[in-house]
C-alpha cells in the first residue's frame, strides 16, 4: 500500500533556531556569522529520509544567495514515526540583520518523494555589537 505524500509531508515539522556568533563576526568586514539549529521532528506513521536541501539566504543588503545539496552536514538520516533529528550549521551573511528559509526534501519507506517546507528564520545581529580590533 503507498500513502500518498501530502500527508506525510504535512506530519513534518520542522523548527529552526538562530543565534548570533560574535567571535567569528567583524563588522569592518562586513562578516556577521550566524549559528542555526534545526530539528526535524517525524509525526508520520513511517519513517523517511531526509535526501537534499535548498536554502534562501537573504544577506539584508539586497544580496540574495541560493543553496543547494544533498542531505545535511554530510550525512542524509533515517528519522523513524516520532523521532526527531537536530543538527547545527551556520551561516554568514554580509550585513548585521538577514534571514534564511528553504524546504529539504525526503523520501518515504514507501519511495513516495516529498518536499517540506522550512520556515523563515531570522539572523539579527545585537544593535550593540562591534568587533574588537
Amino acid at each position: 500500500m503507498t500513502v500518498t505524500a501530502a500527508p506525510i509531508a504535512e506530519s513534518i515539522r520542522i523548527l529552526p533556531r538562530a543565534v548570533f556568533v560574535p567571535e567569528h563576526s567583524e563588522t569592518a568586514a562586513q562578516r556577521f556569522a550566524f549559528g542555526y539549529e534545526i530539528v526535524i521532528e517525524n509525526g508520520s506513521d513511517l519513517p523517511i529520509t531526509l535526501t537534499d536541501r535548498h536554502w534562501m539566504i537573504d544577506h539584508g543588503n539586497g544580496c540574495l544567495k541560493e543553496v543547494r545539496g544533498e542531505g545535511v552536514v554530510g550525512e542524509q538520516p533515517r528519522i523513524l514515526p516520532g523521532e526527531r533529528f537536530s543538527y547545527r550549521s551556520g551561516a554568514v551573511i554580509e550585513s548585521a540583520a538577514g534571514r534564511m528559509w528553504g524546504d529539504y526534501g525526503f523520501v518515504s519507506n514507501e519511495g513516495d518523494a516529498f518536499r517540506v517546507t522550512i520556515p523563515t528564520f531570522d539572523l539579527f545581529a545585537p544593535a550593540a555589537f562591534r568587533s574588537i580590533q
